[in-house]
């Protein structure tokens, strides 16, 4: 996990944005919520909702959450059939439509601090073909999650604390048990 150093202030319109531009693109198409029509209905009416909503940014927003929608699907799958390499490719995938779909990686209204986009770039350059990167949380400012080989580790830190600065690359273990309810007595 690798703190950017972003900012949340001023962030609530970017957050609000994005529920509310998906749930526009729904309403476009006659409902309230974006899972009450599939992706293929949303391809179908593009021309259509371009020129009802007037705003792109909705329409690649909404792609993002059906194609989010059945990753999340394909890496329990992945993890399930142990094939790590499949779920690794499905967090750059994600990651890399958050950055070009949902367009949560920066906010528009300060567009010179993009520190998770830095950290991003840096990642893939760092780890292509060997792990993992991706925006964590609801992006705009805060973390990026990136999942490093233990032989690469040091040395990802390294560079992730030379440009975001000392303390701001934390190590975590993955624990092959997962959630587990503990009852001390």
């Amino acid at each position: 996990m690798s703190d950017t150093g972003g900012s949340h202030a001023d962030l609530n319109d970017d957050y609000t944005a994005l529920e509310n531009e998906m749930k526009d693109v729904a309403r476009a198409l006659g409902g309230s919520v974006l899972r009450e029509f599939s992706k293929e209905r949303v391809l179908a009416e593009l021309p259509s909702l371009r020129e009802r909503l007037q705003n792109d940014r909705a329409i690649l927003r909404a792609l993002h959450f059906y194609d989010d929608d059945r990753r999340v699907v394909d890496q329990v799958e992945a993890l399930e059939k142990g094939d790590f390499p499949r779920f690794l490719n499905l967090i750059v995938e994600s990651g890399e439509s958050s950055w070009m779909l949902c367009q949560n990686c920066y906010s528009h209204k300060e567009i010179r601090e993009q520190g998770i986009s830095v950290a991003l770039a840096m990642s893939e350059n760092l780890l292509k073909g060997r792990g993992a990167w991706r925006v964590h949380g609801g992006g705009f400012a805060g973390t990026i999650q990136a999942f490093v080989p233990r032989e690469r580790t040091a040395d990802y830190a390294s560079a992730m604390k030379s440009i975001l600065g000392e303390g701001s690359c934390h190590e975590l273990m993955i624990r092959p048990a997962g959630s587990l309810r503990l009852d001390i007595a």
